[in-house]
């Protein structure tokens, strides 16, 4: 692991910037990383790379090619990781003070999106990263940024990105300071280079309407543009504890599917037959599975007796299902096979109870996240608010808030509604104000017509 200070220290930049690549490739939270790339793929690492083995006379363990093996990859990872995910990001993110929108319009239209790509690289992996570059986040997941993180504070000073196609392409990297970034290549086979020189984050530039433009003016951030993100606060992949369950369920359930292929559901005992060779069991085989009958002549009191082979189904059902309620309830998540159609609100808040106190851990990682990315945007600082995304009794609830309406402010009673997103209510609030001045303009304009046509018809009585 090399730190700022390494960095600081080393007399050829360009050297260190890959060998410190190199050396956070070779890292444990770089390789649980690209594991959790597979699972989230629902290419289990495990049961794809299992092979079915036997041992010889002699002891030695074989391959067994004779032998079926179904792979059948199981997709828990993905699924609560998204349900972890969405549960506090479905609905994007607002504020508590920007009731005006102008804050969430700064962050850009993609900053929603953006923000669910790096927190959910930060659950699988760990931890991410967000580039702030001028008007727009950037995801950098932790399979293509090495962090040079300082000795002292533990404080992000400084990063790598990289990234590489192919084999044989180059590896292009970008060092990321205070103070500005440098671009570095390495040919496949050849020596790292720097390719740009360090420049500012930020560049003015100036137009003759010729065609020509120059660089007038550069600017840095006041703090590094990239942020780290962590998925929770033990900072380590969700995929930590969870893969040995996944990888049990897996090899159970491929092992279920291997031995139905490879037990025949009938076979034969022949008795007095002992005359009979290899050749002339294969012929009354093949007789016997395609007419069904075959007459057994090799001896004496000959006779062929048919046998079935039952799989054991049931324990293998109850132990599949003791792992997969094991893996729900070790990540928090909610299975929603464990709610019925008639579960009332006060039923649905028990079973998210666990996947509300991990959100709780995930959001206040988000909060810290979003507000460090305002301090470096130069923003006003603001306090994230997250809808969360979850079930519930739609009537119960409405009927619950109705009838308090009373005592509420229209916008509290929109937010309270389960069935209206956070961008509805100002949407909502918008038009609520245009109808009303619309019907205010139309009152205004009738009153004036009435007083008018009063006023015509005294004319009228006088004359």
């Amino acid at each position: 692991m090399f730190t700022y200070q390494d960095f600081t220290a080393a007399s050829n930049k360009t050297e260190f910037v890959f060998d410190a690549i190199g050396e956070h490739k070779a890292s444990i939270p770089y390789t649980i990383a690209v594991s959790a790339d597979l699972y989230d793929r629902q290419r289990n690492k495990t049961i794809n790379e299992y092979v079915r083995t036997m041992f010889t006379l002699a002891g030695a363990k074989v391959e067994d090619f004779t032998a079926s093996n179904s792979k059948i990859a199981s997709n828990f990872f993905h699924r609560l990781n998204t349900q972890r995910c969405t549960y506090s990001l479905g609905n994007g993110v607002s504020f508590a003070n920007d009731d005006s929108g102008k804050l969430k319009e700064k962050l850009g239209e993609k900053f929603d999106n953006r923000l669910f790509e790096a927190a959910y690289d930060a659950l699988i992996h760990g931890l991410s990263f967000g580039f702030w570059n001028i008007d727009e986040l950037h995801v950098f997941p932790l399979t293509e940024f090495v962090p040079l993180w300082d000795e002292y504070d533990g404080q992000l000073k400084a990063g790598i990105r990289f990234w590489q196609i192919g084999k044989n392409k180059p590896l292009i990297a970008v060092l990321y300071e205070l103070d500005g970034y440098t671009k570095y290549e390495c040919e496949s086979g050849g020596d790292p280079k720097e390719v740009e020189s360090k420049r500012a984050y930020k560049v003015r530039v100036a137009s003759n309407g010729a065609g020509d433009v120059a660089i007038i003016g550069e600017e840095n951030y006041s703090a590094l543009p990239v942020v780290p993100l962590w998925g929770s606060r033990l900072h380590q992949s969700t995929l930590v504890g969870m893969q040995q369950a996944i990888d049990s369920f897996d090899l159970i359930r491929s092992g279920f599917a291997n031995d139905l292929t490879d037990c025949a559901e009938i076979y034969w005992l022949i008795e007095n037959a002992g005359g009979m060779t290899d050749a002339d069991l294969a012929r009354f085989r093949d007789r016997l599975k395609i007419n069904h009958i075959v007459e057994a002549d090799t001896g004496d009191g000959a006779k062929v007796t048919p046998y079935t082979q039952d799989i054991p189904y049931a324990a293998r059902q109850a132990y599949l299902n003791d792992i997969r309620a094991g893996i729900y309830e070790d990540f928090g998540g909610l299975d929603v096979h464990e709610i019925s159609a008639d579960s009332t609100n006060d039923h649905l808040e028990a079973a998210y109870q666990p996947l509300d106190e991990n959100a709780d851990d995930f959001e206040y990682q988000l909060i810290q996240f979003i507000q460090q990315l305002l301090f470096v945007a130069g923003f006003e600082m603001d306090t994230p608010v997250f809808k969360r995304n979850r079930i519930s009794n739609y009537r119960e609830q409405t009927d619950m808030v109705l009838a308090a309406a009373n005592y509420l402010d229209e916008e509290t009673v929109l937010n309270k509604l389960p069935w209206i997103t956070v961008d509805e209510v100002q949407k909502i609030l918008e038009k609520r104000d245009e109808e009303d001045s619309e019907r205010m303009a139309s009152f205004i304009r009738n009153q004036q017509t009435e007083e008018e046509q009063a006023e015509q018809t005294e004319q009228e009585v006088e004359e």
